[in-house]
């Protein structure tokens, strides 16, 4: 069967938020534009993101902003500082999507929903030429021609292509698009990769059957949680393997880096954030009279079923002896984390390709011409519209990157 050829300036693979960004980028610079994608529809992590609201940026100053992305931020700020949360809000106004602030500062659409959003910008680019091939797995580069080769519904196809922009995500949620096979074409060009881990994701803990059983798919509600130093307050889902939840995700950096280094990880957490310790124990010194001490727990503090059985579960039987001991167990209750839940339930990753390999541009020094950004690229963000947010100030980045990549080879070829 003959293989169909296809020839474009910019060839995208991988049709998430990342891959679109950069096409726009790229057919607005004037340059002819092709996406790939293996999917059978664009952007379905996007899509699942945004059913529960879908979190564009968030609005606080730019260097607080920057700052939230610890140790990455080093090679993230100067694309956001180019890209950044105001102008993203704008971008998506310019689409047609009115959004709006919420209380904590994230912005979101005033539909709430990802796909309007999805539905206009797919628009725009057919209107500025760019095509996009679905059910096109990437399969990497012909051993002869170097052409980028896929394996469309239609069979064998190739691309010869002036510059290449990969978008092909990490390796969370792999149904939605993102399985991390591509890899090893990319080992095999000696690309430096580092290991994916999960990020933003949840924790085992060695929950006791009858706590499992009593408790599962109940919230640990307004507590603080700490590890290392760190603090998050909100609310905690207890599930049948350990825990899980916004708040959670905020520490689950450090927490799967200790983990990762074989170090003991426990998180503490305060159930009365609104209480001091003294004011606890002034309540719980009280007479408890012929009450249970479950009762008068509940009673004085106002704490419910799955926070005392937290206290229970962890608890040594002396440290309710007394007042000041249930105080500070209700302060401070130590859990113990076992390990982290399955890279494929965490809502991103961190690692993948090494900056080590990339040059400003985010072009990949072993394959001059090819560029990475996304979660490809090895880097980590909080939940909170950060990590959108990153994802399409990299395609930006390696957009304008790619363009200035073509406009350097046709003026080589101009010369000749």
């Amino acid at each position: 069967m003959a293989i169909t050829q296809h020839k474009c300036d910019a060839a995208i693979i991988g049709a998430g938020p990342t891959g679109l960004m950069a096409a726009e980028e790229l057919a607005r610079a004037g340059y002819t534009v092709e996406i790939f994608e293996r999917m059978p529809t664009p952007a379905r992590k996007f899509l699942m993101a945004g059913k529960s609201g879908l979190n564009i940026t968030h609005s606080e100053d730019l260097s607080i902003f920057t700052s939230r992305y610890g140790k990455s931020a080093d090679n993230l700020t100067k694309p956001i500082e180019a890209f950044s949360n105001i102008e993203i809000r704008k971008w998506v106004e310019d689409l047609g999507i009115e959004t709006f602030v919420g209380s904590s500062g994230r912005v979101f659409p005033k539909a709430f929903k990802a796909s309007p959003l999805l539905r206009a910008w797919l628009h725009r680019l057919n209107d500025m030429g760019v095509k996009l091939h679905l059910r096109t797995n990437w399969q990497g580069w012909d051993p002869e021609s170097n052409n980028l080769m896929f394996m469309g519904p239609n069979g064998a196809l190739q691309a010869q292509a002036g510059t290449t922009v990969l978008a092909l995500g990490g390796t969370s949620w792999p149904k939605l698009g993102s399985n991390g096979e591509w890899q090893q074409a990319l080992r095999d060009k000696a690309v430096k990769l580092e290991p994916f881990r999960p990020s933003n994701c949840g924790f085992n803990i060695k929950w006791s059957d009858y706590f499992r059983e009593r408790y599962a798919g109940e919230p640990i509600k307004n507590c603080i949680l700490n590890f290392a130093g760190t603090s998050a307050k909100g609310d905690v889902m207890v599930t049948a393997n350990g825990i899980e939840g916004g708040t959670v995700y905020k520490l689950s950096a450090p927490i799967v880096e200790a983990l990762g280094n074989n170090q003991p990880a426990s998180i503490t957490i305060d159930l009365t954030p609104d209480r001091s310790t003294k004011q606890l124990e002034d309540r719980l010194a009280q007479p408890q009279g012929k009450r249970s001490l479950s009762d008068h727990i509940r009673r004085k503090t106002g704490l419910k079923g799955v926070q005392i059985g937290l206290l229970r579960e962890f608890a040594a039987k002396e440290a309710f002896s007394s007042a000041e001991g249930i105080a500070g167990l209700i302060k401070s209750i130590s859990i113990p984390i076992k390990s982290v839940r399955p890279i494929e339930e965490a809502i991103s990753v961190a690692g993948g390709v090494s900056f080590d390999g990339l040059d400003e541009n985010l072009m990949l020094t072993a394959l001059p011409g090819t560029f990475c950004a996304g979660e490809m690229v090895a880097w980590d963000a909080p939940t909170g519209g950060y990590l959108l947010t990153a994802c399409l100030a990299q395609g930006k980045q390696a957009a304008v990157g790619a363009a200035a990549w073509l406009d350097k080879m046709h003026g080589a070829q101009d010369k000749c």
